[in-house]
């Protein structure tokens, strides 16, 4: 191995154990606790190192979400290729998503709900983002019938995001996931079947 290949798997690890230091202080503490300085402490590496991988705060709270879109994108296809039946799919896909929600707040909040520097809404955006996407098109094709496909997921990633969002801000009453999800997808099954 060349000096300089060691020099970039070096460098690789760092940014690696920084997007996880950073992740991990979310989790436990919050986003607002998690400052270049304390990151750098937490690695244990100064803070132009820091700076050498990342511009700032919100660079690195972008690579966290990289991180998780792709993280998402595994768990929505073991959802959805669990199941044979597209609405049981369909069912799991939306669960996933809620459930990742749930046990990943900061990195939830990271993705979907901090302003960062990712792209969602157009042909620009991550591929991990777009294989996320990719399975809500998946789960909902076999059901879309005349429907645009695209656009009744990007509802239904929508409406998920809002409940996720609603329930982690305790504006939901506890107990009711179920029942909201079946109010959500009868409507989605019906027309399909």
């Amino acid at each position: 191995m060349s000096v300089q290949e060691r020099r970039e798997r070096e460098r690789a690890e760092r940014h690696r154990l920084i997007v996880r230091a950073a992740r991990e202080m979310a989790e436990a503490e919050g986003w607002e606790a998690v400052t270049t300085r304390r990151l750098a402490d937490r690695v244990e590496y100064s803070q132009p190192v820091l700076y050498s991988h990342f511009k700032g705060k919100d660079a690195i709270v972008a690579a966290v979400a990289q991180d998780g879109f792709g993280e998402l994108a595994g768990l929505l296809r073991e959802a959805r290729t669990a199941r044979s039946a597209p609405e049981e799919a369909l069912r799991a896909v939306a669960g996933a998503y809620l459930d990742f929600a749930r046990e990943r707040p900061a990195l939830y909040d990271a993705m979907f709900v901090r302003h960062v520097d990712v792209t969602l809404g157009t042909g620009e955006r991550p591929e991990p983002l777009q294989e996320a996407f990719g399975e809500f098109v998946s789960a909902l094709e076999p059901l879309a019938g005349e429907r645009d496909v695209e656009t009744l997921a990007e509802v239904t990633w929508g409406s998920l995001h809002g409940l996720a969002t609603l329930v982690h801000g305790h504006r939901l009453r506890p107990g009711n996931a179920d029942a909201r999800l079946d109010v959500l997808l009868a409507p989605i099954i019906e027309a399909g079947g």
